[in-house]
C-alpha cells in the first residue's frame, strides 16, 4: 500500500525496500521536469532530509526523505529522461530505492485518501 509524505513524497514498501517518488499532484504542480539530480547510492538519509532536486521549467523543488534509510538504488532512467516523473509519477518516475532503518516511520505517513483530503 503507497503511502504519502504532506511534502508530496509517496512510499511503496515492499519488504524491507521503500521505493519513493512525487505525487500526481506534485507532478502537475511543477510542470514539465528537465532535470534530476539523483542521489548517491550508499547515502544514509534521515527523514526530513534533502532526497535530491528536481528541475522543471517552472522551478527548481527539493525533494524530501519521507523515512530514513539507505539509498540502494537510484532511477537512473531519469537522467536522461527525467519525464518519466511528469509521465508516470506514482509508478515508472519512482526516484530511489531506500533500505528502511525504521519502519516505524512508515506509520506515521498518510494514507493516498488522507493526502488528497489534505490537498
Amino acid at each position: 500500500m503507497k503511502k504519502f509524505a504532506k511534502t508530496h513524497e509517496w512510499v511503496l514498501l515492499e519488504d524491507n525496500i521503500a521505493y519513493i517518488g512525487i505525487s500526481e499532484h506534485a507532478a502537475e504542480e511543477l510542470g514539465d521536469v528537465t532535470f534530476v539530480e539523483l542521489p548517491e547510492v550508499g547515502k544514509e538519509v534521515k527523514k526530513g532530509d534533502v532526497l535530491c532536486t528536481l528541475e522543471s521549467v517552472k522551478s527548481a523543488s527539493d525533494v524530501y526523505a519521507p523515512i530514513s534509510g539507505k539509498i540502494v538504488e537510484v532511477n537512473s532512467t531519469l537522467d536522461s529522461n527525467p519525464e518519466v516523473i511528469n509521465d508516470s509519477p506514482e509508478k515508472d518516475g519512482w526516484i530511489v530505492k531506500i533500505e528502511v532503518s525504521n519502519k516505524e516511520e512508515v506509520n506515521e505517513l498518510l494514507s493516498e485518501e488522507e493526502y488528497k483530503n489534505s490537498l
